[in-house]
């Protein structure tokens, strides 16, 4: 059986899931709720995610909610399955550096860039406006975090050394088609320049911001 996404392709929450999917070559369907109300319904709340949230796995019946365990979950269980993809390594230290970066890149680089996501979000499709001062002040401490990711990412590609589900789990793709991708790209940190090109260069990436690039004008929130 196919497994199911519930979520939408604007969601770097659901986008994370797309891309640990897409990077071990598991097929799978996505389920747009038709509005955004959706997902507040009682019935949703009920059966998929008691916060209204998305997204939502559902894997030949098995259920589970937030996407960072969604990822885990993938790694678990379909990890050299169907390609030679390695996200968590087998190797205890190693694994354990994995799991470093991702707390790092909830608590101190997804912040800022939620700021951000979540201003463009609002303005395109919500109907909201922009405001200046959130995206000036998000940018401001996306610098901030991304002048020490400069000094981490010292000597290295990736974050651990090699790519790893942390990496994937940090792509703000939705900053990179709404025009700020010049944080991650400033000659000033070569860096987290490198990074960022390491990772754009990947087929996972391509599919994505083709995905995003190419959102059909009618989708209703």
């Amino acid at each position: 059986m196919t497994i199911q996404i519930i979520g939408y392709i604007q969601s770097g929450y659901t986008l994370k899931v797309i891309s640990t999917l897409l990077e071990l070559g598991i097929p799978y369907e996505i389920i747009i709720p038709d509005k955004f109300a959706d997902i507040k319904t009682p019935e949703y709340l009920a059966t998929k995610h008691p916060f209204g949230k998305i997204p939502v796995l559902i894997d030949d019946g098995f259920q589970l909610y937030e996407s960072h365990a969604i990822a885990r979950y993938l790694v678990n269980k379909y990890q050299g399955t169907k390609n030679s993809t390695v996200l968590i390594p087998s190797d205890i230290q190693k694994a354990a550096l994995v799991e470093q970066f991702i707390s790092v890149g909830r608590s101190y680089h997804n912040v800022p860039v939620a700021k951000l996501i979540t201003q463009e979000i609002s303005a395109n499709f919500l109907g909201g406006t922009l405001d200046p001062e959130i995206i000036k002040e998000a940018r401001e401490e996306t610098s901030k975090v991304l002048d020490v990711y400069e000094k981490l990412l010292e000597g290295k590609d990736y974050l651990t050394g090699e790519f790893s589900l942390a990496d994937l789990l940090h792509c703000p793709y939705y900053c990179v088609t709404t025009g700020y991708d010049d944080l991650w790209n400033d000659p000033k940190r070569p860096n987290v320049a490198r990074w960022w090109k390491n990772m754009s260069e990947r087929e996972s990436w391509k599919k994505i911001i083709y995905e995003l690039e190419n959102i059909p004008g009618d989708i209703v929130y």
